[in-house]
């Protein structure tokens, strides 16, 4: 008979008894993660809350330069970039460059935007309000196109699209300067050129209003003629009757300043037309047709040959006596 084969020998299991990692551990880390990341968050709101309320102040409306932020900042300026690109993402904030090699020449300026702003130039990308914003820093003067290449870098090409842009959408509009007929400047759209450019009412499309002037002075004249008698002592007009007589007869296609009025007056004074003649109580220049001075006196020319002819008195047909030495005019 075969021999009985023996029983297999069972072999106890060697599995590991360690204990498993529960899934809770990784969610505690991502807790952690996640606390931190909201600290850092609200430090970066918080800086962003400071950094707004610095550009707020009156001091930087129009703007604050790179070299004062690291000043104020110190060690948080580091942590600056990501709130500035977000503002300017935004429409909040716009950078510019200002030219030359004084203090502040070639270094950047921060402003933020008002709501009213950020409207008017959503869209646009950042060579655009770079534009926007070197054209609104020139004024009521305005801004000469080779200027803005010079403080935008922008190849002229591409500024030429800007400006046909900008002007497409009322933000900016050209002028001209009496001064340069040929050089085209821009400045925004609503404001209203300084009369440095403009020529004042003394101008009308680019050219001096001889006309014009010319009624405006015969006016003057006629009221320094006719109204108070015109003549004699105690009497005359002031600045701000002519004024007011301008406006009443309106002499004038465009209202005139006292200023204005006091220019017109001023030229017929030098052209010995007019002449002031005391003040009023309060202090007024009162002005009144100039007296004619002739050269016919009581004098032969054969006297003027005398050694003491200067030092005689010279009595005029009307009445007036000049000293010694004394200037006189013809008129």
């Amino acid at each position: 008979m075969p021999p009985k084969r023996s029983a297999p020998v069972k072999v106890a299991s060697t599995k590991s008894k360690r204990k498993r990692i529960e899934p809770a551990s990784a969610a505690g880390a991502n807790n952690t993660a996640s606390n931190i990341n909201s600290l850092a968050d609200d430090d970066q709101a918080e800086l962003e809350s400071r950094f707004i309320s610095l550009l707020s102040q009156p001091e930087h409306k129009k703007g604050i330069s790179n070299s004062s932020l690291k000043e104020h900042f110190a060690s948080d300026y580091e942590k600056l970039p990501r709130i500035i690109n977000a503002l300017t993402r935004a429409s909040k904030l716009t950078m510019s460059k200002i030219p030359g090699s004084g203090a502040s020449g070639g270094e950047v300026f921060f402003t933020l935007i008002t709501e009213e702003e950020a409207t008017k130039l959503e869209g646009l990308d950042a060579h655009s309000k770079m534009v926007y914003r070197v054209i609104e820093s020139s004024g009521d003067k305005g801004i000469w196109t080779v200027d803005v290449r010079g403080q935008t870098n922008i190849p002229q090409g591409t500024l030429t699209k800007i400006f046909k842009q900008l002007e497409t959408r009322k933000l900016i509009k050209p002028i001209k300067a009496v001064t340069a007929k040929t050089k085209k400047l821009y400045m925004l759209y609503d404001l209203q050129p300084a009369k440095e450019i403009t020529g004042g009412p003394w101008y009308s499309e680019y050219e001096f209003d001889h006309e014009f002037i010319a009624e405006l002075r015969n006016f003057i004249l006629m009221c320094v003629r006719r109204m108070n008698g015109g003549y004699g002592t105690g009497n005359g007009v002031t600045l701000k009757q002519i004024a007011e007589k301008m406006t009443q007869a309106n002499v004038s296609r465009v209202k005139l300043t006292l200023e204005e009025v006091q220019q017109l007056v001023q030229t017929l004074a030098f052209d010995y037309l007019i002449e002031q003649r005391g003040v009023t109580e309060e202090g007024e220049a009162l002005f009144v047709a100039a007296r004619k001075v002739t050269t016919m006196s009581d004098f032969g020319w054969w006297d003027v040959l005398d050694p003491d002819f200067h030092f005689r008195k010279i009595r005029f047909e009307d009445g007036v006596v000049l000293g010694p030495h004394e200037p006189h005019h013809h008129s």
